[in-house]
């Protein structure tokens, strides 16, 4: 299949998205203004203001003597450039592949989307007018290349949608402007007589390059189909993704509940046939007001059981406000996993993170409490102990070592070891109280010391001898002395911190 494109170009997008942001500029002859050169210099006029004979690069000064009422604003071309990326991330809900053409156009990467508005012709058709209700100048084209579909947007006829195939023929009537070639080399065509395409684009490229140099070449091969054209979206699209076009608004829960198990079957059938599961998935619902509403969720394990994670976005479902309705639906999976043949039968087992009772409870709390509330950890292989013990995501993901038993090792870990106040008989003996937080520990048993040096590979460092204390409530503590004991006089003695909190 070929590509598609479509390329809009909005002549007047400045003056355009003032009037939505200031209605009352409406139907008035108005300009904007920036300075150039110590003058103030005409970059945009309204419809208005150019049927009265205004034109962009004209002096206020003479635009005023040519039509005294027109209003002058200053021009910040920052609104407008952020007016044209506003448009692009409207336009994600007509395909995932949106890039700028700035200043004033968009670029889109139509292909395979048109089905789902019935066919080209109504995709194009429910483009252009959307837009164009929504107040903006449009000219919009859809051919096979970047390079066509920009050419009939700006030089062609509005709505024009060129075969697959025909570029080549498409773009004989057109100007040489129409490749988007630079003013020097147009005004060489010019001189020469080169009124369309049609005219040179038999000429043998030898003697186009020696005549104009390559950049008429590559564009001229581009806008056939060549060479091949790449644009940046403002977003990378989504491999794993399903789109749902509504011929009504939805404005209900159940109508947002259908939506969304249709798109789930379509989706996840597409996974079960590559042999994925999801691991996070996001619904975006598009209103006809323009605004985006987002719900998540995400899996302890890869999955592609549809009723399970349907179950999982009807916990959020209520939080969606369809506003005026929903027009168009996106459910995505960002994150996805290979899945194995004992995994795709995990609803039919059982027994620890195998058993689809404990994915399905780990998930469904997960989902109505957030991510932050369930934890995994597994043994890491390092002996200092801020780094034996590591944080993982995935149900999947098996351990790397043991965990070790041939040393006791507390419950509960401080992420930071934190520091007391010691009194200790002789100083390489354990302590007989410590002071943790204003409250003083008299100890009652102890062990140890255990040295753990530092990993030298990794960080330099002192040792720490640990202990094992017991104070008289029965409380256990994991704590440890950072470095020898020295015998000079004038040597600090050395801390003494608290680790960890035993059963």
């Amino acid at each position: 299949m070929s590509h598609r494109f479509i390329s809009i170009w909005f002549p007047n997008l400045a003056t355009d998205h003032q009037i939505r942001v200031r209605p009352e500029l409406f139907g008035l002859e108005f300009a904007l203004a920036a300075p150039e050169r110590g003058r103030m210099v005409v970059t945009a006029v309204s419809a208005e203001a150019g049927a009265l004979g205004i034109e962009t690069r004209m002096v206020v000064a003479d635009a005023r003597a040519i039509l005294p009422s027109l209003v002058v604003l200053d021009d910040d071309p920052e609104v407008t450039r952020q007016a044209l990326h506003a448009l692009a991330e409207w336009c994600l809900r007509y395909t995932p592949t949106v890039a700028l053409d700035a200043p004033d156009g968009l670029i889109l990467d139509v292909t395979g989307c048109a089905y789902l508005w019935g066919g080209e012709h109504a995709y194009m058709h429910d483009l252009i007018t959307r837009l164009s209700d929504a107040g903006y100048t449009i000219r919009a084209a859809m051919a096979d290349t970047i390079g066509t579909a920009w050419a009939h947007a700006h030089f062609g006829r509005q709505g024009t949608i060129v075969p697959s195939g025909e570029q080549r023929n498409a773009l004989l009537k057109l100007p040489p402007a129409a490749l988007r070639l630079p003013p020097e080399t147009l005004e060489k065509m010019q001189k020469l007589g080169f009124y369309t395409i049609n005219s040179f684009i038999q000429i043998p490229a030898r003697m186009l390059r020696r005549r104009f140099g390559e950049d008429l070449l590559e564009k001229l091969n581009k806008a056939v189909g060549s060479s091949q054209e790449f644009i940046e979206p403002i977003r990378q699209a989504i491999p794993y993704q399903e789109r749902l076009p509504c011929l009504e608004p939805i404005v209900t829960a159940t109508g947002i509940e259908i939506a969304l198990q249709k798109l789930l079957e379509m989706l996840c059938a597409r996974l079960v046939k590559e042999g994925k599961g999801l691991r996070k998935s996001v619904l975006s619902c598009f209103r006809v007001d323009g605004k985006t509403q987002q719900i998540d969720i995400v899996t302890n394990r890869a999955s592609h059981h549809v009723k399970h994670l349907f179950r999982l976005f009807e916990l959020k479902i209520k939080t969606i406000a369809p506003g005026f309705g929903i027009e168009l639906f996106l459910l995505e999976a960002p994150e996805v996993e290979d899945m194995d043949a004992s995994q795709e039968t995990i609803w039919d087992t059982t027994g620890g993170f195998e058993s689809a009772a404990i994915t399905e409870l780990l998930d469904a709390v997960m989902g109505r409490t957030g991510t932050e509330t369930i934890h995994r950890y597994l043994p890491d292989e390092h002996h200092w102990p801020e780094r034996s013990v590591k944080t993982v995501t995935s149900l999947r993901e098996k351990p790397k070592t043991t965990w070790r038993t041939d040393r006791q090792r507390p419950v509960f870990l401080l992420s930071k070891p934190e520091s007391i106040e010691v009194t200790a008989p002789i100083p390489d003996y354990p302590p007989t109280l410590f002071v943790y937080k204003g409250k003083v520990h008299y100890i009652d048993k102890s062990e140890g010391p255990e040295r753990i040096e530092q990993e030298w590979w990794l960080q330099q460092g002192l040792h720490r001898d640990y202990y094992t204390l017991e104070d008289r409530e029965g409380q256990r503590y994991w704590v440890f002395r950072l470095g020898p004991y020295s015998e000079e006089e004038n040597k600090e003695r050395p801390e003494w911190f608290i680790h960890g909190f035993f059963a």
